[in-house]
């Protein structure tokens, strides 16, 4: 199987001096293709910064990151929101939608980016917000949407071009159990029919427990990664 990802000795260091904080400590990480793993630890042990660097949001201090054999740490701010754009798609607990756009709109943003002609764009976002429990909601705004409604726009949103990889940051911590229950089960059925590698963060135990593999931070360092299997 195919590596989709490949950390070596990662480390990102914020302030300088006596005052840096080691956010990384020499991480070292493989993600293979087709992967539904979790990733778990306290606030502060660095989940967001691990996910922001191989998402190529934000750059290391030291070591390498791979996407799909490409190592992206030594790319252009123009080549990396290539890569964002066309490989990588981003699932954020606050969801990071555009508040003047309707669902659709904020759906097939990516695609727009991309240079799909408008009917490609609408006819392959219909079918997305529909697998993702949203149609007939197509023309509502964020505003009139529930926070589970705004967080499926925003899955839809990073599925609708196809990537290899999807990066989920906490993305059931603002929803209510039952509607983060059902955001999981959408995330492992896309897992599972299009074959798409998922890795979230999480620190809730009932979500920890879907991953069908189990990365624990602490302090910046990887002190577990096994695999699991999933529960319901």
């Amino acid at each position: 199987m195919a590596n989709i990802v490949e950390v070596t000795g990662l480390t990102k260091d914020y302030g300088e001096g006596g005052v840096a904080t080691h956010a990384l400590r020499g991480v070292d990480l493989v993600l293979n293709s087709g992967e539904f793993a979790s990733m778990a630890g306290p606030s502060g042990s660095g989940k967001t910064t691990l996910l922001n660097i191989i998402g190529a949001l934000d750059r290391p201090t030291s070591g390498s990151v791979k996407i799909e054999g490409t190592e992206i740490t030594a790319l252009s701010g123009n080549q990396l929101s290539l890569l964002r754009r066309d490989r990588i798609g981003f699932i954020f607990q606050n969801y990071n939608l555009i508040p003047v756009l309707t669902a659709l709109e904020n759906a097939e943003y990516v695609l727009m980016l991309q240079n799909f002609s408008k009917e490609k764009r609408r006819e392959r976002v219909m079918m997305v917000l529909k697998e993702v429990g949203l149609e007939g909601l197509e023309h509502r705004f964020p505003r009139e949407l529930s926070g589970g409604q705004q967080q499926r726009v925003a899955i839809a949103r990073a599925i609708a071009s196809e990537p290899a990889l999807i990066l989920a940051d906490e993305p059931t911590a603002n929803v209510d159990s039952e509607t983060g229950h059902s955001i999981m089960e959408l995330m492992r059925r896309l897992n599972k029919e299009k074959g798409i590698t998922f890795l979230f963060s999480t620190h809730d135990h009932s979500v920890m427990k879907q991953g069908r593999r189990l990365i624990v931070l602490r302090d910046g360092i990887i002190m577990d990664d096994s695999a699991r299997e999933a529960q319901a």
